[in-house]
């Protein structure tokens, strides 16, 4: 018999090789790890023991100290190569924070949703302004409760977690990782090492802890519009520095994005505050975000009527943002806004409707604008609100439900648009965004109808009983009530006829209050209202709705400022809150909706579209599902072509 040395024992002997060269190279890299290893952590010895005998610089060399024990911790565990956030022992991170046993999900690092580097003609620096319509009262976090202050406090100060701005999807900001309970009742987060606040503290568990415990659920600080939506977190334990957890009392479908979407504050700054001098604040405001404000004196703090400004934030952990500078200034008048605008003492602002359709189609515009109009996560909707309960100690007219109803019926709300807002946004239906699954597509709007207002409204007693036009109760009382606006504003006069007239030809006597916006908070916490119109704007694809209509946020001067007390929609507010799946919270949204609906607590207007006009020499300026994203912008460099969005 011949032997052959064939192909098949030809490739046995080099996968023979493979192997044995692979496990030399194995053998040999441990050693190299060990050897790395015991180097390290030979130097590492010998620097804490100066640090520990001879270091003179206080708090510096603790911090340093402290840090240094740790990695050196982490290296006797046998972690001895890190990349991007992984290790030895796990892809994505070291784990011996975590439960065992429990999923972890690891989050990418927050970066900008469009990279502006990658843009023609970028360039780093300059200043960025917007104008704003509306004047903010405060910027210190969880005191604001105006949308123009929190646009400015996001530059600012990060959250745990926020909403993705392509996917809408709902990740880590401040946080690392986490876990969370499958029965829902704990979460367990780790927070990304390294992140500093802009004083060049570092931000720790304990100021997450803090930040809950101390600042939000005091109740000697006026921050009860948060801690209406918390009231199911039962404790904030921190576990290690970079390891905090939060414990619930039930669980809720929301838990995740409301504990992890509050921003974090401080500890060693906010602290040195009396709870009296923190409600008295305008602008303490600091935080771990892209931006920081420019003067920071508790002493001598922003107030309304000055202009805003923010520069980048050197300590900043995430990717550094082009603009060295924002600035926020106020002009109340619309069309004064405009003008401003085109003068070019602003780089944005948020045009009426009539504007924004009567200038893009000026000849010329779109040389040196930027249109943008488009509906989003944040579009929210305009509405009148009709206190139910008492102001001053005397009950209004809008107790009963087919009262409010009725002034439902007799808006025509579709002419409003038309006439009001040149066409622009669709008539509302309720709080949810309609194009949110939470919404029921098979609910439509209350139609315009005064007849069926009238007769509602004879039902409940009011009539024109003496022949003079106007409807009177059984006591010969007219029906009059005063409606409330902010100030300065073309829209907002334009509203205020139109609700005047319509009720006139209907029989209702309407007195119209202007007043100023910083002082809208205050009059609707007092409720010293009879109607008022603002509109609200949405932070999620779903939002919490007991901040706003649930019967517990009647109190303390809470958000549920019309004083609506449904026990239904309580029961449904509370049980949107504790469905955890998904199809099935959508229908119990569903039936919120339609009790939402039949009460009429508002008489939901219009859904709006976001609408802005931004100068071509600012680049990167993309219509992303949540918004805008300004710290992506930046100043064109000279020659640059603007890039389409």
């Amino acid at each position: 018999m011949n032997n052959r040395f064939g192909f098949k024992d030809f490739i046995q002997i080099v996968l023979l090789g493979a192997v044995v060269v692979l496990v030399w190279l194995q053998m040999v890299q441990v050693d190299r790890d060990r050897v790395l290893q015991q180097d390290v952590l030979a130097k590492l010895g010998a620097i804490e023991k100066r640090l520990a005998t001879g270091g003179q610089d206080g708090g510096s060399s603790k911090e340093l100290l402290s840090k240094l024990t740790a990695l050196e911790d982490r290296l006797a565990k046998g972690v001895v190569a890190i990349a991007s956030g992984a290790t030895a022992a796990s892809p994505r991170g070291d784990e011996s924070w975590a439960r065992p046993g429990i999923r972890i999900s690891w989050q990418e690092p927050w970066n900008f949703a469009s990279d502006p580097t990658k843009v023609p003609g970028f360039t780093e620096g300059g200043e960025f302004t917007e104008i704003f319509e509306g004047q903010p009262a405060k910027v210190t976090p969880y005191l604001s409760s105006d949308v123009y202050g929190r646009r400015v406090i996001d530059r600012v100060a990060d959250s745990l977690g926020a909403y993705d701005p392509q996917s809408l999807r709902f990740r880590g900001v401040l946080a690392a990782a986490w876990q969370q309970d499958p029965d829902g009742f704990w979460i367990r987060l780790r927070l990304r090492d390294g992140v500093k606040f802009s004083d060049g503290e570092p931000l720790t568990a304990e100021d997450v802890r803090w930040t809950f415990k101390d600042f939000i659920f005091n109740p000697s600080i006026e921050a009860e519009r948060t801690r209406s939506t918390l009231d199911q977190i039962v404790d904030v334990k921190v576990i290690d520095p970079l390891t905090v957890e939060f414990t619930f009392s039930k669980a809720l479908s929301f838990n995740l994005e409301y504990a992890l979407g509050q921003y974090v504050l401080p500890k060693h700054f906010y602290s040195k505050f009396e709870p009296s001098q923190i409600n008295s604040s305008t602008g303490l405001l600091v935080g771990s975000g892209p931006y920081r404000l420019e003067r920071l004196d508790p002493s001598d703090q922003w107030t309304p009527g000055k202009d805003l400004v923010l520069v980048r934030n050197e300590n900043y952990n995430g990717p550094r943002s082009p603009l060295d500078r924002m600035r926020f200034k106020v002009v109340q008048d619309d069309l004064a806004r405009l003008v401003a605008y085109r003068n070019g003492e602003g780089d944005m602002i948020i045009p009426t409707s009539p504007q924004f359709v009567k200038t893009t189609k000026e000849p010329g515009w779109d040389d040196t604008n930027q249109s943008l109009q488009w509906i989003n996560m944040r579009s929210g909707y305009s509405f009148i609100a009709w206190n139910g309960g008492k102001r001053n100690g005397r009950q209004t007219p809008f107790g009963d439900k087919r009262v409010r109803q009725a002034m439902t019926l007799c808006l025509d709300r579709e002419k409003m648009i038309n006439d009001i807002w040149e066409g622009i946004g669709v008539v509302a239906k309720g709080s949810v965004n309609p194009e949110s699954p939470a919404s029921d597509p098979a609910l439509k709007p209350w139609p315009f109808d005064p007849i069926k207002g009238k007769a509602l409204l004879a039902e409940c007693g009011w009539q024109d009983r003496n022949g003079d036009g106007i409807l009177e109760n059984e006591k010969g009382e007219p029906f009059q009530f005063e409606f409330t606006r902010s100030g300065g504003g073309e829209i907002a006069e334009r509203i205020s006829n139109f609700v005047k007239d319509s009720y006139t030809k209907v029989g209702i006597v309407v007195t119209v209050r202007v007043i100023d916006w910083s002082i809208m908070q205050e009059i609707s916490k007092s409720r010293d209202f009879d109607a008022l119109t603002m509109a609200w704007s949405a932070s999620a694809p779903e939002s919490d709705p007991r901040q706003i209509f649930h019967s517990e946020s009647i109190k303390e001067g809470g958000d549920n400022f019309v004083q609506w007390n449904s026990p239904r929609a309580d029961e449904l507010i509370d049980k949107v809150r504790s469905t955890l799946d998904y199809d099935t919270r959508m229908q119990v949204w569903h039936e919120f909706e339609a009790t939402l609906h039949d009460e009429q607590p508002y008489t939901f207007i219009r859904v709006a579209p976001w609408l802005r006009f931004v100068k071509k020499s600012i680049g990167n300026v993309q219509m992303h599902k949540t918004g805008l994203e300004p710290w992506e912008f930046f100043r064109m460099g000279a020659g640059a072509v603007p890039q389409a969005n």
